[in-house]
């Protein structure tokens, strides 16, 4: 057991895991794709360019803006299979206000928001794209696929820790 005295990063080791959380999202968002990107496309713009993008920057969705660049909703590869393909439109006809997730129908997530609480929550609702805000200014978006690799992340470098911890190489002796 790890003493009150020893120093906070190893009591954060020992106790990860357990009651803590994996970090906030904002580390998730930083490591994405979608930080290197322009993640937003305008509800004017047509399907066919929300397909251009999606096929440009390997992703499955974009936040959806309007003119002033306020957070309108969410449009995913998903909604063109379900709501432009399927329905036989076009998607160079078809404006993404018109078969795009409304801000109403979405679920956002705060850069002070823990990514267990993200995965959380988008694993009840059933979604794989998760908007940040801070405040009510669109900041991100993150997949599920990010959040994943971000714990996977976190689990190796706390195993390393305590590996490097056992056998003495820390520079921290108890």
């Amino acid at each position: 057991m790890i003493s009150p005295a020893q120093p906070a990063s190893l009591q954060q080791l020992a106790q990860f895991g357990t009651m803590d959380e994996s970090g906030t999202i904002k580390k998730a968002w930083e490591n994405s794709c979608y930080n290197k990107m322009e993640f937003a496309i305008k509800e004017d713009a047509t399907m066919f360019e929300a397909v251009q993008q999606f096929s440009a920057y390997k992703v499955g969705a974009l936040v959806v803006t309007n003119e002033a660049g306020d957070l309108t909703g969410l449009i995913s590869e998903r909604d063109y299979v379900k709501k432009i393909a399927l329905l036989g439109r076009t998607s160079k006809e078809t404006k993404i206000k018109d078969v795009y997730t409304t801000k109403a129908n979405l679920i956002t997530a705060t850069t002070d928001d823990s990514v267990d609480s993200c995965m959380s929550m988008m694993m009840t609702k059933g979604v794989r794209h998760l908007p940040i805000l801070e405040g009510n200014k669109v900041v991100g978006i993150v997949s599920i696929k990010d959040l994943v690799k971000t714990v996977f992340q976190d689990k190796e470098e706390t195993i390393k820790a305590l590996s490097d911890f056992a056998l003495g190489k820390s520079g921290t002796s108890m």
